[in-house]
């Protein structure tokens, strides 16, 4: 059951989860309380104090996780919070905002659009809800979106803005719902993001006085006229009128799921002046707003565009060992998707940063993209109830000069000298990549950096997985390995500043020079000096220098 659970909420955008947490009843209560417990914090900050504590994407996220967690543990889970239980105003709207469902994927946009007609299509501005009523042409009310039934009372504030007309040309009494946004100049969704537009609306509508700098950001973008006319078509006419002509410009018709595709891939990536998250769909024909509820209706649905951020659970911290004893974090995570790409691990960079933020298995972190391709690390959202003790390597155990044997602990930083030794940075060596150095380092067959030196083919040929024709590729590879240049060589065993070097001169000349001729040399400072001296002098390095003077590599 909790399987199927798991594979169902797959269908979420961005959560996708194997199976339900190893829970114990009390973990399970434990967790799903802390999580409710931060949505209500969010909840407050938004809707009583302005502030945006995080984007909508990782509110709707966090949110999706509860309810998972709900249906995996029905008895011990927490209910998942009305986020507008507490947003409620003074002032009732004269028609209710009813809220938008949420279409997953391309086929829930099939399955909605399928039994429709007359459908339109909006872009989904990224901002904050208000209510416009206007009597005999003028502006009387502003309402926040509040709970959908009452909100703030915005009235004074919508006359400071110039985006909304205090008067309209339309006699009768209109209701206007729409979005105040935040000003951008060409903003293009795909590439910049949300840019935090939405929380510096209501940031500045929450405060008790406005500046005219901050009045002329605020625009507004009119989606809808609940008491308007029965069709669509003739609504945005009489919105022309009333002078909302770029609301109309941005309302397009569709019949189909490509042209709604179409539409909603041309506005995440072409120039609009505000930020948005998605796409609405709307039907021409609705209800009459007096049966409208604040509630999701059947007639509208919002289309999000792809996760820019995606909330994930740490499986685990793992510690990365380079070549030259660099020590990297990185998260193992339950797979979530960020811009349709799947993410299931993310660097920290260093030890530095793991420490600082502290992560450790079970917390919820945000996933990005950096430069739309390479996932990075955010920050921690939340942190798990139990949290396990993780002891890190020590960074004083390895250095450019340790881990030349494949001893206990020393695994990953020999498996890394050997990768970069074949690598194109070095011998560029066909057939030798991480996976062969790997069953080569597993078989015990590799004492030193250089033991494949001396291995034929029937050796190869013992090891599991090796055959006759990868073994004569192997030795093939250890052949041209001989051939390479002195220069290839000094890179592949990772001399420091091995590019800087003369390749005409042979080992000898190098490793007897003073720290006063290594600093005569261009670009190489006191610190890159003592580096060069250490290497030449040190055992390990001696002995491969052995190996390969008796194997008649040139310069050894």
């Amino acid at each position: 059951m909790q399987r199927t659970i798991a594979l169902l909420l797959c269908l979420a955008p961005g959560l996708c989860l194997a199976e339900c947490p190893d829970w114990t009843p009390d973990r399970a209560r434990a967790e799903s309380h802390a999580l409710r417990h931060q949505l209500d914090e969010w909840n407050d900050a938004y809707h009583r104090r302005g502030i945006a504590l995080v984007d909508d994407e990782v509110y709707d996220q966090a949110s999706q996780q509860l309810q998972y967690w709900q249906r995996c543990f029905p008895a011990s889970s927490a209910a998942t919070p009305d986020p507008l239980s507490n947003a409620g105003g003074h002032l009732s709207h004269p028609i209710v905002q009813t809220g938008l469902a949420k279409l997953a994927n391309r086929q829930a946009v099939d399955a909605w659009i399928a039994p429709r007609s007359d459908l339109w299509i909006q872009p989904k501005v990224d901002g904050v809800a208000v209510t416009l009523q206007y009597r005999g042409g003028d502006l009387v009310n502003a309402v926040s979106r509040g709970d959908g039934l009452s909100g703030q009372d915005w009235t004074q504030r919508a006359t400071e803005l110039p985006a909304i007309p205090h008067r309209i040309s339309e006699p009768g009494d209109v209701v206007l719902q729409g979005e105040l946004y935040w000003r951008l100049d060409k903003h293009v969704q795909a590439s910049a993001g949300g840019l935090g537009a939405r929380g510096r609306v209501a940031g500045a509508m929450a405060r008790g006085s406005l500046d005219q700098r901050e009045a002329t950001q605020i625009g507004l973008f009119v989606w809808d006229w609940p008491n308007g006319p029965m069709r669509m078509q003739d609504r945005l006419e009489g919105l022309t009128a009333m002078g909302f002509a770029d609301s109309v410009e941005l309302t397009r018709p569709v019949t189909t799921t490509k042209q709604a595709e179409q539409w909603r891939e041309h506005w995440y990536r072409q120039p609009l002046p505000f930020a948005t998250d998605g796409v609405v769909l709307r039907q021409s024909h609705r209800p009459p707003a007096s049966r409208w509820q604040a509630e999701p209706p059947s007639w509208a649905a919002a289309w999000k565009y792809p996760l820019r951020t995606a909330l994930a659970t740490v499986r685990s911290v793992e510690f990365n060992i380079g070549r030259s004893g660099r020590i990297t974090p990185v998260l193992q995570l339950d797979p979530v998707h960020v811009d349709d790409r799947r993410i299931a691990r993310v660097s920290l960079g260093s030890l530095q940063r793991w420490r600082a933020d502290d992560v450790r298995p079970g917390d919820q972190i945000t996933i990005a993209l950096a430069g739309l391709t390479i996932p990075r690390f955010e920050r921690v959202v939340w942190r798990a109830q139990q949290r396990p003790t993780i002891e890190a390597p020590n960074p004083a155990d390895y250095h450019s000069l340790s881990c030349w044997h494949p001893a206990t602990a020393c695994e990953q930083q020999f498996l890394a000298r050997l990768t970069w030794l074949s690598g194109k940075q070095g011998l560029d060596l066909p057939h030798l990549g991480a996976g062969t150095w790997r069953r080569l380092v597993e078989a015990g067959e590799l004492s030193d950096l250089l033991g494949w030196l001396d291995m034929d083919a029937e050796r190869l040929q013992r090891i599991p997985g090796f055959g006759p024709r990868k073994a004569e590729n192997l030795i093939a590879a250890f052949q041209l390995a001989r051939e390479r240049r002195f220069d290839a060589w000094l890179r592949a065993i990772g001399v420091p500043a091995s590019r800087s070097l003369n390749p005409d001169e042979d080992w000898r000349a190098l490793a007897t020079r003073s720290t006063e001729q290594w600093l005569a040399e261009p670009g190489i400072g006191p610190g890159r000096a003592r580096q060069l001296q250490a290497f030449f002098a040190d055992p390990d390095v001696r002995s491969l220098k052995q190996k390969l003077h008796a194997e008649g590599v040139a310069g050894f």
